[in-house]
């Protein structure tokens, strides 16, 4: 159903049950099936977060001033992407590192055509760093690399099967929306994303699908179009 998708994946699901560092078994199975995603003929960017080693406003904050600590989380997205590119690498994917600040050594500078030329060679695109500036949140650098690229759809990767009206672990009355509109969810402050990345994805008119990563077979469900997690669009 998309030919071009921005997969956004959080650090934490990354290290699985040891909430720090990584589960290699899990985050081989997501290597397997977006390997098995690109072999359909879809072109994958993905952005991952840093939060299995540190997240900058909320482990920095009254220890560490703000774009220090937005700083630190940009080399732990980097660390994730070399992490992650060398399983992909190991199970015979063709994917490529790219970083909004200059890291030598980890990958190539951010480029949008060279991007654009990675994908249409069939190698994944992990873009490294968030979006090079403190302040930014890795939901918005996904939002702002999907739009670059052209993507059709952002495929938001969590730890929770879709949006509901409230925490679902906290409040049994929470319903799950299988539809919702960027404004209900700005209005509503769903935590989907951030502010400025929703109204960034609402600007740029990219659905965003939000699902549980716990199955990494949903990746491939949602690429051929069934009906799974929640769709946010206008």
């Amino acid at each position: 159903m998309y030919k071009r998708v921005l997969i956004k994946i959080s650090g934490e699901a990354l290290a699985g049950e040891k909430k720090t560092g990584y589960d290699f078994e899990f985050v081989s199975r997501v290597c397997e099936t977006v390997k098995s995603c690109v072999e359909m003929g879809a072109e994958v960017g993905i952005v991952i977060g840093g939060g299995n080693f540190w997240r900058g406003v909320k482990d920095g904050a009254g220890k560490v001033e703000r774009v220090s600590a937005d700083r630190m989380g940009m080399l732990a997205t980097a660390m994730n992407c070399l992490a992650v590119a060398d399983v992909f690498k190991q199970i015979g994917a063709k994917a490529c590192i790219q970083t909004a600040v200059d890291i030598q050594g980890v990958g190539e500078r951010y480029s949008t055509a060279e991007a654009k030329k990675h994908l249409e060679n069939g190698e994944v695109v992990l873009f490294g760093c968030g979006t090079g500036s403190p302040f930014f949140s890795t939901d918005t650098a996904a939002v702002l690399r999907a739009a670059e690229i052209g993507a059709d759809a952002i495929l938001l990767a969590k730890n929770i099967d879709g949006v509901y009206s409230a925490d679902p672990r906290t409040d049994a009355s929470a319903v799950k929306y299988d539809a919702i509109t960027y404004d209900e969810v700005l209005a509503q402050h769903l935590a989907v994303m951030d502010t400025t990345a929703t109204s960034l994805a609402m600007d740029n008119n990219i659905p965003v699908i939000v699902f549980a990563l716990a199955d990494p077979e949903n990746i491939v469900r949602v690429l051929r179009g069934e009906e799974i997690g929640t769709r946010v669009t206008r």
